[in-house]
């Protein structure tokens, strides 16, 4: 029986389908799904994936790109008690093998045109396969019978995901994501992020990633909103869909945001709709923001900061705060407790640079299968997050980079963010990424790689900058490229740039 007191992520969605009924919950291509309906489905399969011989705390693993049945899949793994695996689809070969067969996936359900990459890995082979396309049939039944109160006995205690984590390291850590973890990042997202009954979202990064699906489809889910999921962000259909589909609420990563600004069609579609703009997933860049506020007086912008290991939602800066806190990533969320130490693991004085910290009942319980990192990661009772920062006494951070981003060239350290904020100032720059690339006598040379939108030369760039920071801040080079590499989430792969020859 389900303990009276529990509330897990298939509570949620029952709850919201009682609410909600035939409003719309999920739409993609010509499919819609009222709440009602939805809820239904999520049964259906969650039946389906028990009747294959899974048993509660075996791991599934989805590997697929968006769509609604990737949604419906990740709700009914979790109503049946099974332990959801979500995996980039751009992995392949050992990088796919590493994930199954480290958080041991006995079931893999794939796009079909994947499941020839599951099927080259050694664990894919011993793993059930299954299709996205095949699950169709299986929600699609218009006799579903509900489920009674004791059929699914899931508690909030129970692991309901592995997320990945997408660092810097060569060997991804699965950080144990409870239903309680989850439910309460949920709880943190509403508090903060100003979602209602009302919204019309776009979901286009990818749902394996937990921005994606947990700060805003299953949030979105929690209140009643419509829900339109498309495959990937492409910005002339984005641009097209806003428009079109009244949407005024939509979450990207600020390369895709960058992307949208410089379309060439973007002053011709009626983006009035929109009202709340969030962005995350890394840092955007100063002189980007402003463009965009200029483009868009009546759109809301929210910074949402976290990590994986949380949900991920850790600080949000709302659209109210961010004449006066600049370049801030805000402060805590509902849930969430911070500290900043220096490298002994002392606290800092307010406004002093060190590593953030993190207490939560989001946390994740740990690394599947890595109880060293798990040790490290928790080192004093907090989470150690690998960020550094500054924070002021209204409790707004500042992030000053990734640990493993600070560059140290010549024995000093240089934060390449603040870099790349002065070279955006140029506005023949689309895109741009500093780095600290190898060198004898620097031990890191300050490198940029930069996307052009029009005429600029490495002189001027050096010019620029010269005259906006120190000189040990400077470029010792720059490099032109026709893009920046990116994971399918928009974020920047820096670790890419460091290591090409």
């Amino acid at each position: 029986m389900t303990p009276m007191r529990s509330s897990t992520i298939s509570d949620v969605i029952r709850r919201s389908a009682r609410r909600f009924r035939t409003d719309t919950a999920l739409r993609f291509a010509d499919r819609t799904w009222s709440y009602e309906q939805l809820d239904a489905a999520v049964t259906a399969l969650a039946r389906e994936l028990l009747a294959r011989g899974l048993e509660p705390g075996d791991r599934v693993a989805a590997y697929g790109k968006n769509s609604d049945l990737y949604a419906l899949a990740f709700l009914a793994t979790v109503r049946a008690g099974l332990i959801h695996v979500p995996v980039n689809y751009q992995l392949t070969g050992d990088e796919l093998d590493y994930i199954l067969d480290n958080s041991g996936a006995q079931t893999v359900i794939a796009d079909a045109d994947f499941l020839g990459a599951v099927r080259a890995t050694q664990r894919g082979r011993e793993a059930q396969l299954l299709s996205f396309e095949d699950l169709l049939p299986i929600v699609s039944a218009q006799d579903i019978e509900p489920a009674g109160d004791d059929e699914f006995p899931v508690a909030d205690t129970d692991v309901a995901q592995l997320l990945y984590t997408s660092g810097t390291t060569s060997a991804p850590k699965g950080a144990i994501m409870t239903h309680r973890a989850l439910v309460h990042e949920y709880l943190s997202a509403l508090a903060i992020l100003d979602f209602t009954s009302e919204d019309r979202q776009i979901h286009a990064l990818p749902l394996y990633h937990s921005a994606q699906m947990h700060v805003f489809l299953l949030p979105g889910l929690m209140v009643g909103s419509e829900n339109i999921i498309v495959p990937a962000p492409v910005p002339g259909e984005l641009l097209a869909a806003f428009a079109a589909e009244r949407i005024n609420t939509f979450f990207a990563a600020p390369t895709v945001w960058v992307a949208l600004a410089n379309h060439p069609d973007f002053d011709s579609f009626d983006l009035s709709s929109l009202r709340k703009a969030y962005y995350g997933a890394s840092i955007m860049p100063g002189p980007v923001l402003a463009r965009l506020q200029e483009k868009l007086p009546g759109l809301g912008f929210y910074n949402c900061f976290g990590q994986s290991e949380l949900g991920p939602l850790c600080t949000v800066l709302r659209p109210e705060e961010h004449a006066d806190h600049p370049g801030s990533a805000g402060r805590a969320a509902l849930f969430v407790e911070t500290k900043v130490v220096d490298a002994e693991g002392q606290t800092v004085e307010t406004g002093e640079q060190g590593e953030i910290l993190y207490r939560s009942p989001q946390l994740c319980e740990g690394y599947w299968n890595k109880p060293e990192a798990t040790a490290e990661a928790f080192t004093g009772g907090w989470f150690h997050s690998g960020d550094l920062v500054r924070q002021d006494a209204d409790g707004f951070v500042e992030v000053v980079d990734r640990v493993k981003d600070v560059i140290n060239t010549g024995g000093v350290l240089v934060a390449g963010r603040q870099v790349e904020d002065a070279i955006f100032e140029l506005d023949e720059v689309a895109e741009v990424a500093v780095v600290g690339r190898p060198d004898e006598k620097w031990i890191e040379a300050v490198t940029a790689y930069v996307v052009r939108k029009g005429e600029l030369t490495e002189e001027r760039v050096i010019a620029h900058v010269k005259s906006r920071l120190a000189g040990f801040k400077v470029p010792k080079s720059v490099r032109f490229v026709d893009a920046l590499p990116k994971n399918s989430s928009g974020k920047i792969l820096k670790r890419t740039l460091r290591d090409e020859d």
